[in-house]
C-alpha cells in the first residue's frame, strides 16, 4: 500500500494538548519538584501553579497542599517529583482525578531490571489513560508557550515557531539547549523509560502544531516500529521533516550465520532501511544534527541541489568543491550574461567559475561586492553559499567583513535566491551575526561539512517527498507461530524448484543417484557443475561439494569421487547428487537475500554476490513489501552497479531481468513470511543485455512443514 495514513490525528494531539502546554501545574515532591517549579517560573509561565508537600507550607512563594486530592483543581500537567514508590500512588490519583498528564522524574524503574520492571507495570496501570512523561526522565520544556516541567538548567528562549527535539538521553536534550548554532527550539522532550508514551506520541502532538516547522530527534532504539512509520508518513504529508541521530551503528549479532545474507544485516542497517523508505534524513553527529535542523527552520526544504559558492579564497573554494561532490550538490556554471557581467567587474586575471573564487581585487568596496554577489545570483540556481569567517581581534579592518555581509544580504535580498553564510571553523560566526543573518532570511552555516551535508539533507528531502511518495509502507515483525518446528534447510533442488515457482531462473538440471551420473550428463549438456545435495550442505565451496567446468562423462565420473572423498572428511556423505548445465559469461554476479530480524520482519538484501560478500560488504537493505523503482534504486546504488551498466567495453548487463529476479524472492518471502527463517540466493549471475539471469545456487530455511 501507498506511504498514506489516516489523518484523524486530533486523539493523541488533543490528548497531550493539556500535558505539553498547560495553563494549570501542580509541582508535587521536595527538592526536585521545587528546582522545576523555579525552572517553569523562569520560563515565564503565566498559568495558575500548585505546589504539593505534605510537610511544607510554602514552596518557592506558593502555598503548599499535603497531597494531590486537596488540590482546588484539576491541573493541565504535573510534575511528580518523588521517589519510586510513591511515584505511583501520585500517579494513580492524578489520573483518577482527571489530570492532563505528567512527568516523571523518579528513576528505578525498568531500566534497572528486577523489580524494576513490575514497578514500572504498576505505574503503567496506574496512569490509564492518562499520558505520563518518562520515568527517570528530566521532563519537558515548550519555549512557544513558556511553559517548562523540568528541573535543571536549560537554554533557548521565547518564539513564536522553530524546530522540535525528541531525546532519548536527557543529558543530550539538555547540552542541545545550550548550542552556540541559532537552533531555535519550539519543543524539547525527553522521553525517559517511554513507559507509556513513545516517540511516535510525540511526533503525532508536535506534528499538530503549525509552529513546529521540523522535529529533531536523538534515539537509541524505536519500541513501536509501526507507530514511528505512520507519524513519519504523516511528518511527509505535512512537509514537516524529521532529521534524526540514531546511535548503536555496530552490527549486533546474527542467530544463524547459515547464510552470507546474515553478514549483510544488523539492527542499524534495518533502521537505515526504515529511514531511507521514511524520508527519514539521519546525521551522524550532534552538530550535524542541529545544522540540519537550522536550515529547515530557517531557508526550508530545498527546490533543489544546484548551488552558487562564493569565496575570495582558492583554498575554500577547492573545499567546497570536493563537499559538494560529496553530498550530491551540483555547482553548474554561470549563464552566459552572468559570466560577461561578471567578467566586466573584474581585472583580466580572475577566472570567473563556479565555485567563484572572487579574489581579493573587489575586497572593502561594499557596491562591488554587491554587484558581484547579485550578479552571480542572478540566476538558475537554487541556492547561494558565501564563504566567511568574522576576525576574532579587535581591528579597524573588521569593517570591510562586515561590509561583505551586508552585500550578500542586499544581493539575496535583489534576487530573491535562498542564501547561505557558511564559516570554515564553527566558532567564527558570533551569535549577533548569525541572529542578524536569520533576520534578513539567510541561514548561517557553522562549518563547511556539516553545513553543505544539511544544505544537501534539505534538497534530498524534497526530492524524496516528490518522487517517493507512493513506496509501499513496511511491514514489521514476523513472529515466527508457536508450535513450529525449529527452522531446516531445503537442499539446493527443493530450493530452487520453490524459487522457480515464483518466477526466479534456474539452470537446467537434474537430482540423480551415483548410478546415474554418466547418463544425466549427457542429457544436461557438457559444460555441467557437479553438486553435492542436501540440507547439510549450505556452504559447497567450504566442503569440497561443488565441481566446475565438466566436460565428459569421465570429468563427471572423477568429480563424483573427489567430492564423496572430500565431504567425508567432514564427516558427511553423499547421497545424490545435483547437476546443472554451468552458466558462462556472465557480466556480474550478484547475491540476493531474505534474513528475519524480530523487530524489523522480513528485510530483504541485495549485493555484489559470489565468494566476496562479506570481503567488499557491497549491499542495501530494503524493508518489506517493496516496489521495482526502490529494488531499482537500491541495485544501481551498489559498486556492482559499474558492471551492470557496461564497463571498459563489456557489455552492460540485463538489469531488467535482476530487478525480477530480485522482485520474485521478496514475492517468495512475503507468502511465507511466517515460516521463512532466511533466503539466500548466491550467486545471481547477471548476463548481458537481453540474455535474463541464472539463480545458480540457493538456500531456503523454513520452519515447521512449509
Amino acid at each position: 500500500m501507498p506511504l498514506t495514513v489516516n489523518n484523524d490525528s486530533t486523539a493523541t494531539a488533543s490528548r497531550l494538548g493539556r500535558l505539553l502546554a498547560p495553563r494549570s501545574i501542580a509541582f508535587i515532591g521536595g527538592g526536585i519538584a521545587e528546582m522545576a517549579m523555579g525552572r517553569c517560573l523562569e520560563a515565564g509561565f503565566d498559568g495558575e501553579i500548585y505546589a504539593v508537600h505534605p510537610s511544607r507550607e510554602m514552596m518557592s512563594g506558593h502555598r503548599c497542599y499535603p497531597n494531590v486530592d486537596a488540590l482546588p483543581v484539576v491541573p493541565d500537567a504535573a510534575y511528580v517529583g518523588v521517589n519510586r514508590t510513591a511515584t505511583i500512588e501520585v500517579v494513580r490519583t492524578l489520573a483518577e482525578r482527571g489530570a492532563g498528564g505528567c512527568v516523571c522524574y523518579a528513576a528505578g524503574f525498568s531500566e534497572v531490571g528486577g523489580d524494576g520492571r513490575a514497578l514500572q507495570e504498576q505505574l503503567v496501570e496506574a496512569a490509564g489513560a492518562m499520558p505520563l512523561v518518562g520515568p527517570n526522565c528530566y521532563g519537558f520544556v515548550n519555549y512557544v508557550d513558556r511553559c517548562a516541567l523540568w528541573p535543571y538548567m536549560f537554554g533557548g528562549a521565547h518564539i513564536q515557531q522553530g524546530v522540535a527535539l525528541i531525546s532519548q538521553s536527557g543529558n543530550i536534550a539538555m547540552n542541545l539547549t545550550m548550542n552556540e548554532r541559532s537552533v531555535r527550539f519550539t519543543h524539547v522532550i525527553c522521553a525517559g523509560n517511554q513507559a507509556v508514551l513513545g516517540p511516535a506520541d510525540y511526533l503525532e502532538a508536535l506534528l499538530e502544531d503549525k509552529r513546529v516547522r521540523a522535529v529533531g530527534m536523538y534515539l537509541e532504539g524505536l519500541d513501536d516500529l509501526d507507530a514511528f512509520a505512520r507519524m513519519a508518513v504523516r511528518a511527509l504529508e505535512k512537509s514537516v521533516p524529521i532529521v534524526v541521530m540514531k546511535v548503536g551503528r555496530t552490527q549486533a549479532a546474527s542467530q544463524r550465520a547459515s547464510s552470507h545474507t546474515s553478514s549483510l544485516t544488523g539492527s542499524d542497517i534495518l533502521y537505515q532501511a526504515l529511514f531511507d523508505r521514511l524520508g527519514v534524513i539521519r546525521v551522524n553527529s550532534l552538530n550535524g544534527l542541529l545544522e540540519t535542523l537550522k536550515v529547515f527552520d530557517v531557508a526550508g526544504p530545498m527546490p533543489g541541489h544546484d548551488i552558487v559558492t562564493l569565496s575570495c579564497s582558492g583554498g575554500e573554494a577547492a573545499i567546497l568543491a570536493d563537499l559538494s561532490a560529496v553530498y550530491g550538490l551540483k555547482t553548474p556554471p554561470f549563464s552566459e550574461s552572468q559570466t560577461r557581467a561578471l567578467y566586466e567587474l573584474f581585472p583580466g586575471y580572475v577566472t570567473v567559475s563556479n565555485p567563484f573564487d572572487y579574489n581579493t581585487s573587489i575586497w572593502g568596496d561594499k557596491e562591488a561586492m554587491r554587484r558581484c554577489f547579485t550578479m552571480a545570483m542572478n540566476g538558475a540556481h537554487h541556492a547561494a553559499i558565501l564563504v566567511y569567517d568574522h576576525p576574532t581581534v579587535v581591528a579597524d579592518e573588521v569593517a570591510e567583513w562586515i561590509d561583505a555581509l551586508d552585500a550578500f544580504i542586499a544581493a539575496h535580498e535583489t534576487t530573491g535566491m535562498r542564501a547561505f553564510v557558511a564559516c570554515t571553523v564553527s566558532e567564527l560566526l558570533p551569535r549577533d551575526l548569525r541572529e542578524r543573518l536569520i533576520k534578513a532570511g539567510v541561514t548561517p552555516l557553522q562549518g563547511l561539512d556539516d553545513g553543505l551535508f544539511a544544505l544537501a539533507a534539505a534538497a534530498d528531502y524534497q526530492q524524496w517527498r516528490q518522487a517517493r511518495s507512493a513506496t509501499p509502507l513496511p511491514r514489521f515483525s514476523a513472529p515466527v507461530p508457536s508450535g513450529a518446528t525449529a527452522a531446516k534447510n531445503l537442499d539446493e533442488w527443493q530450493c530452487k524448484r520453490r524459487l522457480a515457482e515464483f518466477g526466479l531462473s534456474v539452470p537446467k538440471g537434474r537430482l540423480v543417484a551415483h548410478a546415474e551420473l554418466g547418463a544425466a550428463a549427457a542429457e544436461i549438456g557438457f559444460p555441467v557443475v557437479l553438486k553435492a545435495c542436501g540440507a547439510a550442505f549450505a556452504h559447497k565451496s567450504e566442503l569440497g561439494a561443488v565441481r566446475l567446468g565438466l566436460r565428459s562423462p569421465e570429468d563427471v565420473l572423477a568429480a563424483a569421487e573427489s567430492i564423496r572423498a572430500a565431504v567425508s572428511a567432514h564427516g558427511l556423505s553423499v547421497e545424490s547428487f545435483l547437476f546443472e548445465h554451468m552458466v558462462e559469461g556472465g557480466v556480474a554476479e550478484l547475491i540476493v537475500g531474505i534474513q528475519r530480524d524480530e523487530q524489523f520482519g522480513l528485510a530483504l538484501v541485495i549485493g555484489s554476490g559470489g565468494v566476496l560478500v562479506e570481503l567488499i560488504g557491497d549491499s542495501a537493505s530494503l524493508l518489506l513489501p517493496t516496489d521495482r523503482k526502490s529494488v531499482e534504486r537500491a541495485l544501481m546504488s551498489l559498486k556492482v552497479a559499474t558492471l551492470l551498466r557496461g564497463f571498459r567495453g563489456k557489455p552492460a548487463g540485463d538489469i531488467g531481468a535482476a530487478v525480477d529476479a530480485i522482485l520474485s524472492v521478496a514475492a517468495f518471502a512475503e507468502s511465507h513470511w511466517e515460516t521463512l527463517q532466511e533466503l539466500d540466493v548466491n550467486p545471481l549471475i547477471v548476463l548481458p543485455q537481453g540474455q535474463g539471469v541464472v539463480a545458480v545456487d540457493a538456500l531456503v530455511c523454513l520452519h515447521g512443514s512449509d
